[in-house]
C-alpha cells in the first residue's frame, strides 16, 4: 500500500502499469517485460512474537491474539461468535478477518470477507459495487457532505460510513438501519477507500523517540530538496507529540489504533470511543456501553479490555522478516542485491528510511534499543492532486499521506491506499508509477527509476519482493 510514499492512489487516477502477470520469470530486455513479481510464497515470515517475551509477556500476546480473531455478534449469543457488540453498523466482525496475510495481524487477504459477513446471521446487506470477492477488504469515506439539493458541498465529510448495518440479523430483530447510499456517493464521485494496514513490528515503530524522527527528517537536507522531497510529521492535537499510525499517521498509539477500529470498523464501543457512531435509531440499540471495558472480576491477562489486548498482541508482534525464497521467478541473489542498489540509487531512501532505531520501553526489552528496518521515515508527504484523497486528518491535508512502511511487502496482494494496485493489474509496477502526479514529491524519484534500465527496474522490484 511504495516507493517514495508507496501510499494512497486517489479514486479518479488509476495508472495501469505493468503488463506481465504475477509469476512470469524475472528480468527481461524491454520495458514490457518488467513487472511485479508477485506475492512470495513459501513459510509466512510475518506474524510471530517476539523472540524476547517472557513467559508472561507470552501469555499476553497469546490472550490478545485470541481476542483479535475472535467474531463478535450483537449480543454474544450468535452461534461461533462469541463475542459482544457488533454495530448497529460495521466493515466486519473480527479484527483478523481484515487483517489476515499473510497471517494474522497482516493486511488483506486476496479472498475478501466482508461479501461472507455481509449476510451473515440473517443480516440482509446488499453487497456494494466496489466489493468483489478477490479484491481487497475495503472501508468507506466521503469527502464531502451533501447540500440540501443532494449535490456535493464544499463542507468537509472525511468520516468512515461503514458498509453494513446490523438489520435483519437474528440476535438485532427490532433493528431497521438502512445502508448508506453508496451508488449515490459514486456517481458524484464523492467517495474514497481504504484498506487494512498491516500491525507487524507496531512495538518497534511506537517506540522510535521523536528526537530520531526529528533527526532523520532534517538529514540530507539538500538532496531532499532538490528532489523536491520535504515531508513533515503529524502531531496531536494533544500534546504536540508525533503520531505514527494510519494512512495518515494520525493515530498516536497502537492501543488508540485499537480503540479507534474497534468502535468505527466494528460498531464495539469500548473505554476509548464510548459512544455509538451516527446516531443509531433506539431499536438498533441493543447493549449497554461502553460494550468492551476492564474485565474486573476475571485474573490475569483476561482481565485487560479487548482493546487493551488488542495493543498487547500488535504491540508484541515481531518485524516482518525478508527473504529471497519464494519470490515467483525465482530472482538470483545478484538480482535482489542489485535492486536494493538502485532503490539505494533512486533516492527511494530519502522517503523509506531503511532502518530507524528505538529508544527504551518498559513494555519488554526486545523492543528497546533495536533497528526497526521499517523502511520508512513515518513523516506525511505531499502525493500530489493524483494521488489525493481530499481527506485531512490532523496535520495531514488531503494530498498528504504518511510514508507506508515496506517490511512484509513481500507478501502483500493489494497497494495503494484504496487497494486497486492488485496482481491483475500490475501490484507493485503499477503502485510505483501512480506516484507520479502533479505536485507530487515523488515526480523526482519516480523519474529517476523509469530511466533505470529495464533489468534494473527489474532488479527493484525483485528486492522489493524480498521484503
Amino acid at each position: 500500500m511504495w516507493l517514495a510514499g508507496l501510499v494512497g492512489l486517489g479514486l479518479f487516477a488509476v495508472t495501469q502499469a505493468g503488463g506481465q502477470q504475477p509469476g512470469a520469470s524475472s528480468g527481461g530486455s524491454s520495458s514490457s517485460n518488467v513487472h511485479d513479481p508477485g506475492v512470495r510464497s513459501g513459510a509466512n515470515e510475518a506474524g510471530s512474537p517476539l523472540a524476547s517475551l517472557s513467559t508472561q509477556e507470552l501469555a499476553y500476546f497469546l490472550d490478545g491474539q485470541s481476542r483479535f480473531v475472535s467474531v463478535d455478534s450483537v449480543s454474544g449469543t450468535a452461534p461461533n461468535e462469541p463475542g459482544t457488540g457488533l454495530g448497529p453498523t460495521y466493515n466486519s466482525n473480527s479484527c483478523g478477518s481484515c487483517h489476515s496475510q499473510p497471517s494474522i495481524g497482516g493486511s488483506s487477504p486476496p479472498a475478501n470477507p466482508q461479501l461472507i459477513v455481509a449476510n451473515d446471521y440473517g443480516a440482509t446487506n446488499s453487497i456494494p459495487s466496489f466489493l468483489s470477492s478477490d479484491g481487497p477488504v475495503r472501508e468507506v469515506r466521503f469527502p464531502f457532505l451533501l447540500s440540501a439539493n443532494g449535490s456535493v458541498s464544499s463542507t468537509p465529510d472525511g468520516g468512515v460510513h461503514d458498509l453494513f448495518t446490523i438489520t435483519g440479523r437474528e440476535d438485532a430483530t427490532a433493528c431497521t438501519m438502512a445502508q448508506p447510499n453508496f451508488a449515490q456517493m459514486e456517481k458524484l464521485s464523492n467517495i474514497i477507500f481504504r484498506i487494512p494496514t498491516p500491525m507487524f513490528g507496531s512495538g518497534l515503530i511506537e517506540s522510535i523517540a521523536e528526537v530520531t524522527i526529528y533527526s532523520n527528517m532534517n538529514a540530507n537536507a539538500s538532496l531532499k530538496k532538490s528532489l523536491g522531497i520535504s515531508g513533515h510529521p503529524n502531531l496531536s492535537g494533544n500534546d504536540g507529540t508525533v503520531t505514527r499510525f494510519g494512512w495518515k499517521a494520525q493515530n498516536k498509539s497502537v492501543e488508540i489504533f485499537a480503540g479507534e477500529a474497534y468502535n468505527v470498523e466494528m460498531g464495539v464501543t469500548n473505554e476509548l470511543f464510548p459512544e455509538e457512531r451516527s446516531s443509531p435509531p433506539a431499536s438498533c440499540m441493543t447493549n449497554t456501553t461502553p460494550e468492551d471495558s476492564t474485565n474486573f472480576p476475571a485474573s490475569g491477562a483476561a482481565i485487560p479490555s479487548d482493546v487493551v489486548a488488542f495493543a498487547n498482541f500488535m504491540r508484541f508482534l515481531a518485524p516482518p522478516a525478508p527473504s529471497s525464497q519464494g519470490i515467483p521467478g525465482n530472482p538470483s541473489a545478484a538480482s535482489i542485491a542489485d535492486g536494493q542498489a538502485m532503490f539505494n540509487q533512486v533516492h527511494c531512501t530519502m522517503c523509506h528510511t531503511p532502518s530507524l532505531p528505538t529508544g527504551t520501553s518498559s513494555f519488554t526489552s526486545g523492543l528497546s534499543n533495536q533497528n526497526a528496518n521499517l523502511y520508512s521515515d513515518l513523516l506525511l508527504h505531499n502525493m500530489g492532486s493524483g494521488l489525493a484523497d481530499n481527506i485531512s486528518q490532523g496535520a495531514a491535508a488531503g494530498d498528504e499521506f504518511r510514508t507506508a512502511p515496506l517490511w512484509g511487502v513481500g507478501q502483500r496482494y493489494f497497494f495503494l491506499h484504496d487497494g486497486r494496485a492488485t496482481p491483475q493489474n500490475g501490484g507493485l509496477l503499477n503502485a510505483i508509477q501512480a506516484h507520479s502526479s502533479n505536485g507530487s514529491e515523488a515526480n523526482s524519484v519516480i523519474s529517476l527509476f523509469n530511466k533505470l534500465t529495464p533489468q534494473q527496474r527489474q532488479d527493484l522490484l525483485n528486492f522489493l519482493r524480498s521484503l
